[in-house]
């Protein structure tokens, strides 16, 4: 029989660690911090960068790429932005034998780089907007890492834009906001949040951050996406400037904006069951699995099941479904069953026939409680999404954090915003913000 899963309840955290490692979406790597991707993971990556890419090229973006290596003295530029970073840098002393005369920052992120291009392409308004992603690799140095979830190396996208106005580039950053929570709900069918990041959790060095967040399983918080409204903090730092419609010189408004392979922890907490990992159909490598069940017939008999089961497979195909025609006689029926479904195989035929579909919802807004004190807070810290007053003082929502574990995700957009009192300290709030525990 396959490989049987620890119980969600007997652990949570065993249970994801064991379906990633046995339905062979991932390994650990002898690097620390680091994960061996797996055929089955990078096939769900692929879906994901395939489907998000074509996405993003609608709306006029295109692909380059930047090194890996960053002169440390680009990050040193934007002060905010290297000093939110710096616990998390790798960085490359010697080469070829030698110390090199500048250390090499290994990319955590690539504002700094990427601008250090756009200051040599961006002359007149007539070269914007500037539209450009990359899909890449980065690394930042975490010291408590779960495969997928938080790594040291990760693979990304991370779109970069150059503006007119500071105008067009807060409805950039808010239009791929919105292109991540559809790429979220109406792909992977998991229920975000949209909202904004409270100053504590900006991205070091721009204006204004926004996210998605997901409730998984276990209730905590997933942030699955960002968007960056950076200003002009980069473009003054490297002077990415350029000549306007009134003939006079003016840096750029920049956006940031990314999703990483984060993405699969999500998928993998959101649906996934005791039995094995489920994928929505959209993003599964494998749609449909084709069982032949000879049992004891003749050669003949075989022969006919086969030849079916594979003609079925075919005229499948050419439908755009992932097919894989499991003839493997070594193996039992049951077997086979307990694979695909560990494996996330989303239907399976016996020939047969015989269909099995599998469905998976998670009732996110039942897991979502206003709260209206500290010790109620405390209470219900491990129940979900829980809306509370805050006075929007950063020193409080680090208090909060201490005394309770949670953190603030985001202010939902569509979360009606009433005056209240903070549940810290007592005094006025502007309205209510998500706070949750969180991966």
């Amino acid at each position: 029989m396959a490989d049987k899963l620890t119980p969600r309840e007997k652990g949570f955290s065993e249970w994801y660690v064991d379906l990633v490692q046995k339905a062979k979406l991932a390994d650990y790597s002898d690097v620390k911090g680091c994960m061996v991707i797996r055929p089955n993971g990078y096939a769900l990556w692929e879906n994901i960068q395939r489907t998000l890419d074509a996405k993003f090229k609608e709306v006029g973006v295109k692909n380059a790429y930047f090194p890996l290596l960053i002169p440390e003295s680009y990050l040193k530029k934007e002060a905010e932005h290297v000093e939110g970073f710096n616990p998390q840098l790798a960085v490359v002393t010697h080469a070829g034998g030698q110390k090199l005369e500048e250390p090499y920052v290994i990319r955590p992120t690539s504002e700094t780089i990427i601008n250090r291009s756009f200051a040599k392409w961006v002359q007149s308004y007539r070269d914007l907007p500037l539209l450009i992603n990359q899909w890449a690799n980065v690394m930042r140095w975490e010291m408590r890492t779960r495969l997928f979830l938080r790594t040291t190396e990760f693979l990304w996208q991370e779109g970069h834009t150059c503006h007119e106005t500071e105008d067009d580039a807060e409805k950039m950053t808010l239009q791929m906001l919105e292109a991540y929570r559809a790429f979220a709900e109406d792909y992977m069918a998991m229920p975000v949040l949209t909202g904004r990041k409270t100053e504590s959790e900006r991205f070091a060095g721009a204006l204004r951050t926004y996210s998605i967040e997901a409730m998984m399983q276990d209730k905590k918080a997933l942030q699955a996406g960002t968007s960056h409204n950076l200003g002009q903090n980069f473009a003054k730092a490297f002077e990415t400037k350029f000549q306007g419609r009134d003939g006079r010189e003016h840096f750029v408004w920049q956006t940031s904006w990314g999703v990483s392979t984060r993405l699969i922890g999500g998928l993998i907490l959101t649906h996934s069951d005791d039995s094995g990992l489920i994928v929505p159909p959209k993003l599964a490598a494998t749609h449909v699995v084709i069982i032949p069940i000879a049992g004891k017939a003749t050669d003949a008999e075989k022969t006919q099941v086969l030849e079916k089961a594979h003609a079925l497979g075919a005229d499948l195909r050419k439908q755009g479904l992932g097919v894989v025609v499991d003839d493997d006689d070594s193996k039992g029926p049951g077997f086979k069953y307990n694979e695909h479904e560990l494996i996330g195989t989303c239907v399976r035929i016996e020939i047969g026939p015989k269909d099995l579909a599998k469905n998976s919802c998670v009732f996110r807004d039942a897991n979502t409680h206003e709260v209206n004190s500290l010790e109620e807070l405390k209470a219900r810290a491990d129940d979900g999404f829980l809306l509370a007053h805050w006075n929007g003082d950063a020193k409080v929502e680090a208090r909060i954090k201490e005394e309770t574990g949670l953190t603030t995700r985001c202010r939902p957009f569509n979360l009606p915003q009433e005056p209240g009192k903070c549940v810290m300290t007592g005094e006025p709030s502007p309205g209510r913000i998500v706070f949750a525990k969180a991966y």
